[in-house]
């Protein structure tokens, strides 16, 4: 299946990512709140960002960055580069950080998790896969080589189990406001395949906060 023209496997892609990008923006836009700066960390394109900001729901005045190693160009919304380290940020300098099917594809996870935290004043945004149910680890495989090889991706194929997401956010110090062990993802052929149980949402707070507002 390699020696398949990208282009092909990008029209395959594409009915399942904007399944994907519907789901990912009825869970966010809950937790967020009118004025949020929002920092979306390994945003590519942009594409959740701009969706975010562009829907109806959206709370009024949520502002969504990008930040990214190497930015592409011409996404539609504003994106700064880093140094693959440290963000550019002071600590507590935005509201809430998305980091959305980013963390089984970097190399030292718990630090970019660590400066994820650092930066967001109430709310750490994780989507990602897990390793849960048979044949999980070959299935999340080849979800995230199919998503990912067209654009170039390197993947790594490394994944949590839920206990391993557990002892992930008590290494960041972060609480859960709402985890959930499965999401609907994708179009039911696919669904039933590769979302469900290998899906991992989780909206964390720092776990001294006290604000009792939704998220």
């Amino acid at each position: 299946m390699l020696s398949l023209p990208k282009a092909v496997m990008s029209a395959m892609h594409r009915p399942i990512y904007r399944h994907r990008l519907r789901v990912l923006v009825d869970s966010i836009i809950p937790h967020l709140r009118a004025g949020d700066e929002v920092l979306d960390v390994g945003c590519g394109e942009g594409t959740l960002a701009r969706a975010l900001m562009d829907d109806p729901r959206c709370p009024e005045g949520v502002r969504v960055r990008g930040l990214e190693r190497a930015p592409r160009g011409g996404e539609p919304i504003e994106v700064l580069g880093y140094d693959g380290k440290a963000f550019p940020f002071e600590d507590g300098s935005v509201d809430a950080v998305i980091v959305a099917d980013v963390l089984h594809h970097e190399p030292e996870p718990d630090r970019l998790a660590a400066e994820c935290a650092r930066v967001a004043r109430r709310l750490v945004i994780v989507k990602d896969h897990q390793i849960k149910g048979p044949l999980a680890r070959q299935r999340v495989s080849f979800i995230d080589w199919a998503a990912n090889a067209p654009y170039g991706v390197p993947c790594l194929y490394r994944y949590n189990t839920p206990g391993q997401w557990g002892a992930f956010r008590e290494r960041l110090g972060m609480e859960a406001a709402e985890e959930r062990s499965g999401m609907r993802l994708y179009p039911p052929v696919f669904e039933q395949f590769f979302g469900g149980s290998l899906q991992y949402f989780a909206v964390l707070r720092h776990a001294k906060a006290t604000d009792g507002g939704v998220g």
